[in-house]
């Protein structure tokens, strides 16, 4: 099961590319990084298409703080944590999670959903 993840720009109307994101995993003792990446020019990370993750509990935190400075802007939300939970065990081509982030300085909302 991969995780497509894409990030929007509400601002310009155009991907949101640059934006540093933390994929973790909860266990009994905590939060465990299982991946990180910077989205692309088309606002995706692509590196976690082909991946397979364990069911549980997931959340992607995006570095909106760092983005919004770099376009010369102020984050009300300098990170954006987005909890997930994979319901399925399975390979990365079975189902694929997608994630959808749209952001401003002071709004971002999310989509979720999957596809396989």
């Amino acid at each position: 099961m991969g995780i497509a993840v894409q990030t929007l720009d509400s601002v310009y109307g155009r991907s949101a590319a640059g934006v540093k994101a933390r994929l973790e995993h909860s266990d009994l003792s905590g939060w465990r990084v299982q991946a990180e990446a910077e989205t692309d020019d088309d606002g995706c990370v692509k590196e976690w298409h082909d991946r397979a993750f364990a069911r549980g509990l997931y959340r992607i935190v995006f570095d909106s703080d760092r983005y919004f400075v770099s376009l010369g802007l102020s984050a009300a939300y300098p990170e954006i944590s987005v909890m997930f939970r994979m319901q399925e065990d399975g390979g990365p081509h079975e189902i694929q999670i997608r994630l959808q982030l749209l952001l401003s300085p002071h709004a971002y909302s999310t989509y979720f959903g999957s596809h396989g």
